[in-house]
């Protein structure tokens, strides 16, 4: 069954008040002798989406250099749910002494305290930000049936017929959708947005004409691009992705001020002492130097992240503020 994102958010503090976790244990702080002696046993990372997908797959990587670089092993385990908030939960609530990490993600961190009106967690206060892992910018494609060859072609036809062109999604506040949000506001045209029960249907139906368009993350669209089974105009990013060298950003197409991504990182419990998210944050910046980390997200046209955990702090909040604004502007309600 279906549920509509207000009941997954209902389910999620239900279940996280069956688990007994409580706030206070997530905030009592782990003494300066814990604190010096980490990691002291194994590591649980979680992850809050299913196994087999992009933020899975990525902190399962992770998660064996960091088992290589600390001496104990890290553990990923799924906790999938309410567009991440189920997951994002358990992190927030989980005792604040560096054996529970998680992958923090734009959704949970940056979207859903706009969108939602009801959390089980702040994320200020209850979640520590570590570091950022990974940019992933999307690629806007249109459909090869649709009678435009780039985006000013694109923008023509929408202001020619207000209200017949789409776009698809995964779903209610996701990347995909709000990317086209954002597109509809600055660009100053009237598109429907279309969403689906995740990425891959909206992509098939993309490349089947049923779809004008769709903002996709540049690992899955690049096999669809490459077979030439849709047309890929610009990219969300501040340059050019170097899978895709000849497709433009949408800033160099005139429409200013425009940067999307879909984002991840490591974040703690709120209360996690300074020492250990210095010394996680550290092990994590050596990792994202590996050979095998790069590669494998410059060959999911990802961007690296790194950084402190200040900038991530900021990156946060400066992704809060952006998507509030399209939020509101676009009226967008939870489903």
């Amino acid at each position: 069954m279906i549920y509509p994102v207000k009941r997954l958010c209902s389910i999620a503090v239900s279940l996280l008040a069956i688990s007994g976790l409580s706030t206070a244990v997530a905030q009592t702080p782990a003494s300066s002798a814990s604190a010096q002696a980490w990691p002291a046993k194994s590591i649980t990372l979680i992850v809050p989406y299913a196994a087999g997908g992009f933020s899975d797959t990525r902190m399962r990587l992770l998660a064996r250099k960091l088992t290589e670089k600390l001496g104990q092993s890290v553990v990923v385990e799924n906790k999938s749910g309410a567009g991440g908030v189920i997951g994002t939960s358990l992190i927030a609530k989980a005792p604040a002494d560096g054996h529970t990490i998680g992958s923090g993600n734009l959704a949970p961190l940056a979207v859903n305290p706009t969108l939602m009106t009801m959390l089980p967690y702040n994320p200020q206060k209850d979640l520590a930000p570590v570091i950022l892992i990974e940019n992933s910018p999307l690629v806007l494609s249109v459909a090869n049936n649709l009678p435009v060859k780039n985006l000013t072609d694109l923008i023509a036809l929408a202001k020619k017929d207000p209200g017949k062109l789409t776009f698809g999604s995964s779903g209610i506040g996701g990347a995909h959708h709000l990317s086209g949000e954002m597109f509809r506001n600055l660009a100053n045209i009237d598109i429907v947005h279309v969403p689906y029960k995740g990425g891959a249907p909206a992509a098939t139906d993309l490349m089947a004409g049923h779809l004008s368009m769709m903002f996709e993350m540049g690992y899955a669209a690049l096999p669809a691009i490459k077979g030439q089974k849709i047309h890929p105009l610009a990219v969300t990013s501040t340059k050019r992705l170097a899978l895709l060298p000849d497709v433009p950003t949408m800033v160099e197409l005139g429409i200013p001020n425009f940067e999307s991504y879909n984002w991840q990182g490591i974040i703690a419990p709120g209360g996690t002492p300074a020492t250990i998210i210095s010394k996680l944050n550290a092990v994590l910046n050596e990792i994202l130097l590996d050979p095998e980390v790069v590669k494998q997200i410059s060959d999911a046209a990802s961007q690296v992240g790194g950084g402190t955990p200040e900038a991530f702090a900021q990156f946060i909040a400066s992704e809060t503020a952006k998507w509030a604004k399209v939020i509101k502007s676009a009226n967008i309600q939870p489903q």
